[in-house]
């Protein structure tokens, strides 16, 4: 963290100015990146790779994708590489999944910020519906319900459900119950579901933690997709994988999505391919960093939390990944009296206050009058590599220098909030 002067000001005054307001990034912040030092066997099987003179082929090669069905069988979701394909990066294969599919799409508020911007580039209308508080990720059933037959009578066709159980932004993890009811719901609907599991490996306790793929539930009608940027791949070498469903409907799909995925020359550089097939078969090396980063993430993010919450702020405890959602309503008086009245208003306030990024809930589908915001956890482990790895391997990482400087100035933005807030409440 550092102290921000004029030129970060300037930034947020340019942000804010966008006519579009969707600040430096047209479509919002990308995954949150563990910020963690690359795994020196990736690196090296990178590297071995990158002398190749092959082209990876559209939909992937034939080692990365029965290394995908490897993966997917080991987590209880068998499949084949007739049944899998891999593009560079989960959004080409949302948008090739979008315009395979056809009709309208329906997303949950709020959702990652890559699932509706694909949705409106092919024009396609998006229809979000809201989540309850626990089940960031996976609409209300009954919500959903609603939402469909109302499109309906306007003359809509919804077809596409996008919903993810471990949940970007909020962190949270859909119950089974919640998740079951919300599946029966869409099949009633005959609506085609996507998954996206990309942190499904990245929950916090996965022994305390039931975790279900809609998958196992909806064999026919589900597709999953998995950005390995989540927990294998660092966030700049971009891959994903899906896995397509059983029967004619499936097959029939898998062949639209190549179509599609062909038509924009969508493939992954044949080093970042060699990456991700060694990591997705999970060996020692790979298996090791993810559970010392999901545990150092999942620190991290219960400091962050406590930080906030301790504030007057609200947000769920998070589950999983490496993020926190927070609303600021409560402290709205306050940030009123700085100025702050909307959610990009407060994304500006908090970037420039906090010194990391603090994308508003707008970005994610949320009301722009909603005063929210996801907080990242990366930010925290220091500006180096040398600083990054020692919070890998400390048994206390909240506890070493520059990340309790980090936390700390987190909470004094907070509880200047907090203590300001008291004062209007109770003045003198």
């Amino acid at each position: 963290m550092t102290e921000h002067g004029d030129g970060d000001r300037a930034q947020a005054r340019t942000r804010r100015a966008d006519p579009e307001g969707h600040g430096p990034v047209r479509f919002g912040p990308p995954l949150p990146g563990d910020g963690l030092p690359v795994l020196p066997e990736l690196r090296a099987v990178l590297a071995e790779a990158a002398g190749s003179p092959h082209d990876c082929p559209v939909g992937g090669g034939r080692n990365l994708l029965e290394s995908a069905c490897g993966y997917w069988d080991r987590r209880g979701l068998p499949t084949v590489p007739e049944r899998t394909v891999a593009g560079p990066g989960a959004p080409s294969l949302l948008l090739a999944l979008t315009a395979a599919l056809g009709g309208d799409v329906l997303v949950p508020r709020p959702c990652a910020v890559w699932w509706a911007p694909y949705a409106r580039l092919l024009g396609r209308p998006v229809f979000h519906v809201p989540t309850p508080p626990e089940s960031g990720g996976v609409p209300d059933p009954f919500a959903l319900l609603e939402t469909v037959r109302r499109v309906r009578a306007e003359g809509g066709d919804p077809r596409l459900l996008v919903l993810s159980v471990a949940d970007d932004p909020t962190g949270t993890v859909a119950p089974p119950e919640v998740l079951h009811e919300t599946v029966e719901a869409a099949a009633s609907e005959n609506l085609h579901l996507v998954s996206d599991e990309t942190w499904r490996d990245t929950v916090h306790d996965p022994h305390g933690t039931v975790l279900l793929s809609p998958a196992e539930m909806l064999p026919d009608r589900v597709t999953v997709v998995s950005d390995l940027a989540g927990a294998f791949l660092p966030a700049g070498w971009p891959a994903a994988v899906a896995r397509f469903p059983e029967g004619d409907g499936g097959t029939a799909l898998h062949a639209r999505v190549l179509d599609v995925l062909t038509a924009l020359g969508a493939r992954i550089a044949e080093p970042v391919a060699a990456a991700a097939g060694y990591a997705l078969r999970e060996p020692a090396p790979v298996t090791g960093r993810r559970t010392a980063a999901v545990r150092l993430h999942a620190r991290l993010a219960e400091a962050l939390h406590a930080a906030v919450v301790g504030a007057g702020a609200l947000a769920r405890p998070p589950r999983a990944g490496r993020q926190l959602y927070v609303d600021l309503a409560p402290l709205r008086t306050v940030l009123a009296a700085r100025g702050v009245g909307d959610a990009q208003e407060l994304e500006d306030f908090l970037t420039v206050r906090l010194g990391m990024p603090a994308p508003g809930g707008h970005r994610f589908g949320d009301e722009l009058a909603a005063l929210r915001v996801r907080l990242a956890t990366g930010p925290l482990l220091g500006a180096t590599d040398e600083l990054r790895a020692a919070c890998l391997t400390a048994r206390a990482p909240e506890e070493l220098s520059h990340v309790q400087r980090a936390l700390t100035s987190v909470k004094a933005v907070f509880d200047g909030l907090r203590d300001d807030s008291r004062r209007w409440e109770h003045p003198r």
